[in-house]
C-alpha cells in the first residue's frame, strides 16, 4: 500500500454541469412533531435546525450502527424532507414509522413529487450561488439548493424541486460521474449493501457534520458516544484507488494476513481517468502500514490523502 501525494494526483475532468440523481429518494416528515419526532430519531439536532441550512444526520440501530443516512432539512418548521439512496427508503421509511406511536407527525414516500439534481462547478453561476460552506440552504421558490462539500475542490450542491419545475441549466452530466465526485468528497449516504455496517464514525460522520453530540437521546447514541469520547477509534474512512472493479459492500485485505477483512467498501465509481476511486471504512492500522488488496486476491489498494481534516485534528 502507498500513500498518494496531492501533488501526483490524476488530471481530472472540467466537472461543470448539471447530474441526474434517479438513485436517490425522498421521506416527507410533516405535522406540528416533525422535527421533535426526529430529534429523537437520528443523529442530528432538528429541532433547532434553522430554515436556512441542512444537515447529514444518520438513523441507528440499537447497536449505534448506521440504517440509513440522510441530507434533511425543514421546508418550514412543521414540513421536513429526507434525501436518502433510494434502495434503502422503503425499508427505513417502514422502520421510522413504528415509532410515531402518538406523535403528531406523518412520514410518505414523497420521491415522485420532486427532481433531484447534483449541481457542479459553473452550474450554480446562474443561481447567483456561491456555496462556500456544505449544508447552507437556498430556497428559490418551490426550488431548495443545499451546499456540499466540495469535489477537489470542485464547489458542489444538490437541486430538489417538485417535479413540475424546469431542469436546472447547465450541461448534463452523467450519473456516474456524479457518483464519483460523491466518492471524491468523502461524504457518503449508505445504500442498502452496506445498512447495518458501520457506526458514524467509521465513515467519519462526525468530521462532516453528521453527528450532534449535543442533543437528546436517539437510538444507538451510548454507542456513538462511547467511540466518541472513551477511546481510540479503529475504523476511519478513507479515500482508496484500484486499477480493478470495485463497489459497495466489497471487503479490502491486508496482503499481511488475508485470514479477515481489515476494510469495507462503502461507495465506488470508475474514474474519469482509469481504475476505480473508492470510499472505504477501514482500520487505521491496516492504512498506515498495511498492503492492502480488494478481496483476498484482488488487486492492489492505493490509500490517497483525505479531502478534509478530521475533527480530531481540526
Amino acid at each position: 500500500m502507498c500513500v498518494q501525494d496531492d501533488d501526483n494526483s490524476p488530471m481530472r475532468p472540467e466537472l461543470h454541469g448539471v447530474a441526474p440523481l434517479s438513485h436517490l429518494g425522498v421521506i416527507r416528515v410533516q405535522g406540528e412533531e416533525a422535527a421533535k419526532f426526529l430529534h429523537g430519531q437520528l443523529t442530528q439536532d432538528f429541532s433547532l435546525l434553522g430554515l436556512g441550512e441542512a444537515r447529514l444526520a444518520a438513523f441507528c440501530s440499537a447497536k449505534g450502527r448506521m440504517l440509513a443516512s440522510f441530507i434533511g432539512f425543514k421546508r418550514t418548521p412543521d414540513d421536513i424532507v429526507l434525501v436518502c439512496q433510494r434502495d434503502l427508503l422503503a425499508a427505513t421509511l417502514k422502520r421510522l414509522t413504528m415509532f410515531v406511536m402518538r406523535a403528531k407527525v406523518s412520514l410518505k414516500d414523497d420521491s415522485e413529487a420532486w427532481s433531484l439534481w447534483g449541481l457542479a462547478g459553473n452550474a450554480m453561476d446562474s443561481l447567483g450561488i456561491t456555496p462556500s460552506e456544505p449544508w447552507k440552504k437556498w430556497d428559490l421558490g418551490e426550488s431548495h439548493v443545499i451546499g456540499l462539500y466540495p469535489a477537489d475542490g470542485v464547489p458542489r450542491a444538490l437541486w430538489i424541486a417538485p417535479t413540475s419545475a424546469p431542469k436546472p441549466d447547465g450541461t448534463t452530466l452523467s450519473t456516474a460521474l456524479w457518483q464519483w465526485t460523491d466518492v471524491r468528497c468523502g461524504v457518503t449516504l449508505i445504500s442498502q449493501a452496506v445498512s447495518d455496517a458501520f457506526v458514524p464514525q467509521m465513515l467519519n460522520y462526525e468530521s462532516v457534520g453528521g453527528v450532534n453530540f449535543k442533543k437528546g437521546c436517539y437510538p444507538g447514541q451510548e454507542v456513538v458516544a462511547r467511540s466518541q469520547f472513551r477511546g481510540t477509534l479503529k475504523r476511519r474512512g478513507y479515500l482508496v484507488h484500484t486499477a480493478s472493479p470495485v463497489k459497495a459492500g466489497d471487503e479490502l485485505f491486508d496482503a499481511s494476513d488475508l485470514s479477515q477483512p481489515c476494510g469495507l467498501v462503502a461507495l465506488a465509481a470508475t474514474t474519469p481517468d482509469g481504475g476505480y476511486d473508492a470510499w472505504v471504512s477501514l482500520q487505521v492500522s491496516a492504512a498506515e502500514s498495511g498492503h492492502l488488496q480488494v478481496g483476498p486476491n484482488g488487486s492492489p489498494v492505493t490509500v490517497l490523502p483525505l479531502p478534509y481534516p478530521l475533527l480530531e485534528d481540526i
